[in-house]
């Protein structure tokens, strides 16, 4: 039987290079800042510009497929998850990064069919590093299998998190209790942020990290970074240890069940507005 997604998964590495081309381009030049959802949210006009490029060149290819992406949903559109194959994209993740020309910044690209995520890309452009991972096949960097940490122990573990764009004093204190708990049992490991989900979640499927966490962040931040851990050999899950919803901002991405499990025990949890709830909801 004929493999359905194959054509689009390459395709989507394609267009994810080419975006990374742009940022890189954009990063020589001067950065034109503006604001989105608070001060301390930024959006470029690269951010704007890599994307529609995306959705273009997508478009082009495969126009009965939907789209999900972080501009566009902050320009008004809907997002939600249906069951038509759906593309959800990051442009430049780690908007702020690209800003200050701090070296982590990723295009993210994750499919999803049914619902369930299909594959991932996340190209961090300038590390050139291109991280893929597909359903079933495994997840690759820069054509090389990935294979997530065996580690066991979080006391030695390296744990990924971002303390997000909400400065609401309550959700501050909420992430700073949090981090309190989790640097009180790691003995001789770290925490660390990148700067980016996307490269956070592609650290653990390379085995450099153990886990990540974060509340607040959104589907495009994810999509793409989900699969590519699962097919490293990890897991993902909610920070309440459920089932991973890729639509309620909410994450903890590990390499066993064992880290993620007791990293959830540490997680301060506070509410945040689903990226599926009404658009007259999220005020």
């Amino acid at each position: 039987m004929a493999d359905p997604w194959q054509a689009v998964m390459d395709h989507a590495v394609v267009v994810a290079r080419k975006a990374g081309e742009m940022v890189q381009e954009a990063l020589q030049s001067e950065v034109n800042i503006m604001h989105k959802s608070s001060s301390v949210d930024l959006v470029t006009k690269t951010d704007q510009q890599v994307e529609q490029f995306i959705f273009t060149s997508i478009r082009e290819k495969f126009p009965t497929h939907s789209f999900i992406g972080e501009e566009s949903v902050a320009a008004g559109l809907s997002c939600v998850l249906t069951d038509n194959p759906t593309w959800i994209i990051d442009p430049v993740d780690g908007t702020t990064n690209f800003v200050h020309g701090f070296p982590f910044v990723a295009v993210s690209i994750g499919f999803v069919v049914k619902k369930k995520p299909e594959f991932g890309v996340v190209y961090s452009c300038v590390e050139d590093k291109m991280y893929t991972g597909r359903k079933g096949k495994g997840a690759y960097c820069n054509g090389l299998p990935l294979q997530v940490s065996d580690q066991t122990d979080i006391n030695q573990s390296i744990i990924t998190c971002e303390m997000g764009s909400d400065r609401d004093p309550e959700v501050v204190e909420k992430i700073f209790s949090t981090m309190r708990k989790i640097l009180c049992i790691l003995y001789t490991g770290r925490l660390r942020g990148a700067g980016t989900a996307a490269t956070n979640m592609a650290l653990v499927a390379s085995g450099v990290a153990e886990a990540y966490y974060e509340i607040g962040i959104h589907c495009w931040d994810i999509a793409a970074g989900a699969i590519i851990v699962t097919e490293a050999g990890g897991v993902v899950m909610d920070v309440d240890g459920g089932p991973f919803d890729l639509m309620s901002r909410r994450v903890v991405a590990a390499n066993n069940k064992t880290i993620a499990s007791r990293l959830v025990k540490a997680i301060d949890i506070f509410p945040v507005k689903r990226d599926d709830a009404p658009v007259e909801d999220k005020h």
